[in-house]
Formats: C-alpha cells, structure tokens, sequence
C-alpha cells in the first residue's frame, strides 16, 4: 500500500483492463493507497509462475489483486484479505464473473486458511513493520519454492538497512529469514520491496 499509490496511474495508460477497473474504483472510493505500477508490474510476472494459489493481505480497492489476477494463469486460485467490509465488498465486485479471485473480509490471518501458496503479497498485515504485527509463518503459509513478497520499503543505501535511525528490523526479518533466499528489489529511487523464496531444502 502506498501513500500516493493511486495517484500515481495518472499518466498511466498500458494498464491491464482489469487493472484499469480497479484503479478506477480506488478513484471512485476516494481511496489513495493503491500498490503503485512498479509495484504492480513486479506482481503481474510473480503471478506468472505461480502454479495453483496466489495469497494477498491488504486488498484495499484490488488494484494489486487485479495486476496479479492479470499475470496469473486461467487455472490459478487468488485468495486476498481486506479487514475493512465495505472496501472488501467493493473490490469483490471488480472480480465479479472471475470464480477463480476471492476477497475474504477479516483480519490478515484468514490468509492461513487457504495456505499453501505458491505466491504471497504481504501487503496488509503480516509483514511485521508496525507494533505487534507478527510477521506471517512462510514455512507453513508458502510450499517450498514459493516466493512472498513484501513491499513499500524505502531502498537501503546502508547495512544494515536503517528506519528512522535504527536498524529496520521488518526488512531485515525478511532479508535474513533463514527459510528463504531474499532479496530487496529497487523498483524506483523512493520504492522497493524484498522478494523472498522459500528453500528447498
């Protein structure tokens, strides 16, 4: 989710159709947190790979739920999480006559409930960055091999990455999970995320 994330498709014009619609209803809802196209273009080649289950915290108005039902094969299932009713029901109508994308309405942790995925977003709860967020188990919620991916970091310029002066502790949680090989991804001079896959052994 990102601050100015909607805002950002103003110039935008080689969006997905699907996309365009869920930008369109983020407009329409007045709701400026969208995942920004760079962030939107990482998902929408994740999704590609994924073979059976695609996982999302954080649905807001499903801009990023709809780059990833984009990239996604026809056959994948999509499970993502809003903890706000009416913004769930709102972005479960941009997936109308798609059986294969389901918006639950609850808390981030309903995400276990269709776990294992080939690919997680954490990108609403879960990732461990504010007070007594738990970051989420990805040895019981990704198969081997799967790939989560945790956005809106600020690109490291030292190491340890550093958050208002001290060492991030979320990024590093992620960079350093001693179940993935991780990376942090630079997708535009303000933005990155850390992309992680689950060992195989």
């Amino acid at each position: 989710m990102a601050l100015s994330g909607t805002d950002a498709y103003t110039a935008v014009d080689d969006l997905p159709p699907l996309v365009r619609r869920a930008v369109t209803a983020a407009r329409d809802h007045g709701f400026p947190y969208s995942c920004r196209p760079e962030q939107g273009r990482l998902l929408y080649a994740l999704a590609g790979g994924a073979r059976a289950r695609i996982g999302e915290t954080g649905t807001g108005l499903g801009v990023g739920l709809a780059w990833l039902a984009a990239g996604a094969a026809a056959d994948v299932r999509l499970y993502s999480i809003e903890r706000e009713p009416e913004r769930a029901r709102a972005a479960a109508g941009i997936f109308a006559g798609r059986p294969k994308v389901e918006v639950l309405t609850g808390n981030w942790r309903r995400i276990e409930e269709h776990a294992p995925y080939d690919l997680l977003v954490l990108d609403g709860g879960g990732q461990g960055k504010a007070p007594g967020d738990t970051p989420a188990d990805v040895e019981r919620l990704l198969v081997p091999g799967g790939t989560v991916v945790v956005d809106d970091f600020t690109p490291a310029t030292t190491w340890p990455p550093l958050h208002d002066g001290l060492p991030d502790r979320a990024r590093l949680h992620w960079l350093e999970h001693p179940a993935l090989c991780s990376a942090e991804l630079r997708l535009a001079s303000d933005l990155s995320a850390v992309v992680g896959t689950r060992c195989l052994v």
